[in-house]
C-alpha cells in the first residue's frame, strides 16, 4: 500500500508548494497536511513525502523527531497531553498523570485497547499561570484537578 494524498490534500498540497521558492521550505506544512490525512506519519509516508519535496527521508525524519505535534504511530481518537514543566509539576501534573495512567490502564506513550484515549507527557502548554494544563486534542484546559478532568472526560463523546 503507497500513500497518496486524496484529491482535497493534493490541491492543497500544490498550493503549499507556490507559497515557497524551494520545495523542502513546504515541510512542515505539508507533514501537518499528511498527518491531517491520516492520522499519523509512517515510514511509508514520511518516504514518500521526502520524494515529493525533494529531500532525503532522513532529513525529513530528523524533522518529525524534533517536533512533538507529529505522530509516527497510530493514536487514540482523544490525545490527552499532560504539560510536565516545573509549574505544571509543581501544580499536580504528575498526580493527573498517575490518574489517568491508573484510569485507563495504561502507560505514558500508550493508546487505550479501545483506541479511544492515548496519553502523554509533554513540555510547556504555555500557560504557567493557570498550570496544570492539559490538552485534549486541540482544546486545553487550565487549573485541572482530577475532578475537573473526569468532568471532561464524561463529556466527550
Amino acid at each position: 500500500m503507497s500513500f497518496a494524498f486524496k484529491a482535497e490534500q493534493q490541491k492543497r498540497f500544490k498550493a503549499l508548494l507556490k507559497q515557497y521558492p524551494d520545495k523542502r521550505s513546504a515541510a512542515l506544512p505539508v507533514l501537518h497536511l499528511a498527518q491531517e490525512q491520516e492520522g499519523y506519519l509512517s515510514t511509508e509516508i514520511i518516504e514518500t513525502l521526502a520524494g515529493m519535496l525533494d529531500i532525503t527521508p532522513a532529513s525529513l525524519m530528523d524533522t518529525v523527531s524534533f517536533y512533538t505535534m507529529f505522530h509516527t504511530k497510530p493514536r487514540g481518537k482523544y490525545l490527552l497531553q499532560v504539560c510536565q514543566t516545573l509549574s505544571c509539576s509543581l501544580a499536580g501534573a504528575d498526580q493527573l498523570v498517575d490518574h489517568l495512567e491508573h484510569k485507563f490502564h495504561i502507560q505514558v506513550g500508550e493508546t487505550t485497547e479501545d483506541g479511544k484515549f492515548t496519553l502523554l507527557k509533554v513540555e510547556c502548554l504555555g500557560s504557567c499561570g493557570t498550570a496544570p494544563v492539559v490538552q485534549i486534542n486541540d482544546d486545553y484546559y487550565e487549573r485541572v484537578s482530577k475532578e475537573k478532568l473526569k468532568r471532561v472526560l464524561e463529556k466527550l463523546p
